[in-house]
C-alpha cells in the first residue's frame, strides 16, 4: 500500500448504523455555511448519491468519497442514474468541489509487474469514475518504489499515470489529478515538497495536475506547522517548490505521532499533536483563500464526523 492507513478510522468511515450521520435526526434548518469551503470524507454506503447527503447533513459545501472499495482491485462503476442523481445533489446543496479519493491498493511505481499493470488499470477506472461524477479533483499517492531507486520512482509513477489516461479526453474538463504528499516512509514518493514539485513538473506534460497537501503528513515527514515561525516556514517551501497557487485541496487531519516520526495516523481536528492553531493559521492565511480543506479524520463515536467539521468552520475569520 502507499501509506499506511488506519484501519480503525478507514472502517468507521465507511460503517453504517449509528455511526451514519443519515441515522441520526436532521440538524436545524438552514444549515449554515462560512466563506470558506470546508468538507469532510464521506461514506458512499447505500449508493455513491447518498454521500452528497450526508455531506450536507454535516454542513459541508465540498466533500471527498472513495468511488470503489479502497481495499478491492475489481471496482463497480456507479449506475448512469446514480451519476446525475449525484451530481444533481451536489449542484442542489452547492456541494463544491467534489474530490476522490484513490484506492490505497493503486502504487503507481511498483517494482512488481503484475501489481503495476493492476494500478494502472485501477486508475484509469478511477478518472473514468472521477469524470463520471464531475468531480474536479482525484487525489492521488504516488507509491512506494521499494526494490528501486527514487529516480526510477519517479519515472514510474509518471509513465504509468501516462498509460492509465491514454485516450481518455481531460482537454476542457475542470478537471485535475492531485498528488498527495506522504508521511515520508523511506521507500515512498512524495515525502517532501520538492518530490511533489518534481512529479507536477514531469507530470503537466501528459495530464492536468496540481497537489494536495495534508496537514498529517506533512507534520510526520518533519516540517514544523505547529508554530507560528515555522508554520510561515512552511508555507514559504511550499511556495518555493509547489507554489501555493497549485494546492486547490488541503487535507486538514491532525496527528496522533510527533512531528518527524514518518507515521501517518490522524487525530480528531485540535486533538492531537498539531493542535487547533494550525488550522486557523492555515484556513485564513491569504494565500489559501480559494483553497477547499477537507478532514479525513477517525470517526471512534458518533458524532465525530459532525465534531471535525464544525471544529473547522469555527476557525474561519
Amino acid at each position: 500500500m502507499p501509506r499506511a492507513v488506519n484501519p480503525k478510522a478507514l472502517s468507521a468511515r465507511d460503517v453504517t448504523g449509528e455511526f451514519d450521520v443519515l441515522k441520526q435526526p436532521m440538524p436545524p434548518l438552514p444549515i449554515t455555511y462560512t466563506r470558506a469551503r470546508i468538507g469532510i470524507h464521506c461514506s458512499t454506503a447505500g449508493g455513491v448519491e447518498k454521500a452528497v447527503e450526508r455531506a450536507y447533513r454535516l454542513g459541508c459545501n465540498a466533500m471527498q468519497i472513495f468511488s470503489s472499495s479502497p481495499r478491492m482491485w475489481r471496482a463497480s462503476s456507479p449506475a448512469i442514474s446514480q451519476c446525475v442523481e449525484f451530481c444533481r445533489l451536489a449542484h442542489q446543496y452547492d456541494v463544491d468541489p467534489v474530490v476522490i479519493h484513490t484506492s490505497y491498493l493503486v502504487n503507481m511505481c511498483s517494482k512488481t509487474p503484475e501489481f503495476l499493470e493492476k494500478s494502472v488499470a485501477a486508475f484509469r477506472g478511477e478518472v473514468q469514475r472521477a469524470l463520471a461524477l464531475s468531480a474536479k479533483y482525484l487525489v492521488l499517492h504516488p507509491g512506494s518504489f521499494s526494490g528501486g531507486t527514487r529516480e526510477e520512482g519517479l519515472q514510474c509513477a509518471v509513465d504509468s499515470i501516462e498509460r492509465a489516461v491514454d485516450g481518455i479526453d481531460l482537454a476542457g474538463k475542470n478537471f485535475k489529478i492531485l498528488i498527495e504528499n506522504t508521511a515520508g516512509a523511506e521507500y515512498s514518493l512524495g515525502g517532501s515538497f520538492e518530490q511533489v514539485a518534481e512529479l507536477l513538473r514531469r507530470l503537466r506534460k501528459v495530464v492536468p495536475v496540481a497537489a494536495c497537501i495534508d496537514t498529517c503528513h506533512t507534520h510526520v515527514a518533519g516540517y514544523d506547522v505547529v508554530s507560528a515561525a515555522g508554520f510561515e516556514d512552511t508555507m514559504q517551501q511550499i511556495e518555493k517548490t509547489i507554489n501555493l497557487e497549485n494546492v486547490p485541496v488541503w487535507h486538514c487531519n491532525d496527528a496522533k505521532a510527533a512531528r518527524g516520526s514518518k507515521l501517518d495516523r490522524h487525530a480528531n481536528i485540535g486533538q492531537g499533536t498539531i493542535g487547533i492553531e494550525t488550522f486557523r493559521r492555515l484556513i485564513n492565511d491569504p494565500r489559501t483563500k480559494d483553497a477547499t480543506f477537507i478532514a479525513e479524520t477517525p470517526v471512534d463515536v458518533p458524532g465525530d464526523d459532525r465534531m471535525n467539521v464544525e471544529a473547522l468552520k469555527g476557525v474561519v475569520a
